[in-house]
């Protein structure tokens, strides 16, 4: 019998989704799938019931679709045991900016951003008001790195890193806690369903590593997990660089080196 919070799962069918379902279920909580598989989500669930003894939902939902971002943002609204919230649904094109179509990278930017924003917007203020909860937004290393050639889909998670940085500093003093997981290639189902060539890519972590990795940032309150970063003191120096920069940011002069 759970005695845990509820847990709501984006893109839980498959991949570092379902590996999430699994390891939140193993720890006791209750949860909501939400993927678009119904018959995959359906098979999870009794799956990780039977396992774990824990109650799971699943709804059906496609989270490019306007009401369906909807539909689970009333679900979070009004389920007051939900308390965390992981944000892993998404998508990757294959291609460049110039040869993508623009319909695919509005269905991008509507699911790997738009959708992870409402459904944020919508548990906040609950979680905010209950002094607890978290949300988990899953990115990628290819938003530190334009150099990489993935030009909009690393757009979307280098917009995911900073949205949540941000939401932790806004939450932080209200008990509420904000991580980014970005992930390195992993061995899902993405890469097939956006026609990459896997054979194009460097060598894919097990989502099994990555998840129980991104977990142990979890537990450890991390706001930005890299599993694959072996030196922790390269990212903490990058973002100490970065800090330094903000001083230089409050002036009305123009940089001397801007002018005639």
């Amino acid at each position: 019998m759970s005695t845990q919070s509820k847990v709501l799962i984006t893109g839980a069918s498959s991949g570092i989704g379902s590996v999430y379902a699994d390891r939140f279920a193993q720890r006791g909580h209750n949860l909501i799938l939400v993927a678009r598989d119904t018959n995959r989500l359906d098979k999870i669930s009794k799956g990780l019931q039977e396992k774990y003894g824990v109650q799971v939902e699943f709804i059906q939902a496609d989270l490019s679709n306007d009401q369906d971002i909807s539909k689970i943002e009333n679900v979070l609204k009004n389920d007051a045991d939900i308390e965390i919230l992981v944000n892993n649904a998404g998508i990757a094109l294959n291609g460049t900016f110039l040869t993508q179509d623009i319909k695919d990278i509005e269905k991008l930017i509507t699911l790997n951003m738009t959708a992870v924003v409402r459904l944020s917007h919508a548990i906040s203020q609950s979680l905010r008001h209950k002094g607890k909860g978290a949300i988990i937004n899953l990115g990628s290393v290819l938003g530190l790195a334009p150099e990489l050639g993935s030009t909009i889909y690393g757009a979307s998670k280098s917009f995911i890193q900073f949205f949540s940085q941000g939401l932790y500093l806004e939450l932080k003093d209200h008990g509420v806690h904000v991580q980014a997981v970005l992930p390195s290639a992993t061995k899902t189902e993405i890469w097939e369903r956006s026609g990459i060539d896997l054979s194009q890519v460097p060598p894919l972590m097990d989502v099994n590593d990555l998840v129980d990795a991104a977990l142990i940032g979890f537990d450890r309150k991390e706001t930005i997990t890299i599993p694959v970063l072996k030196d922790e003191n390269q990212w903490n120096n990058f973002e100490k660089s970065r800090i330094t920069l903000l001083p230089n940011f409050s002036s009305a002069d123009v940089a001397q080196r801007y002018k005639n």
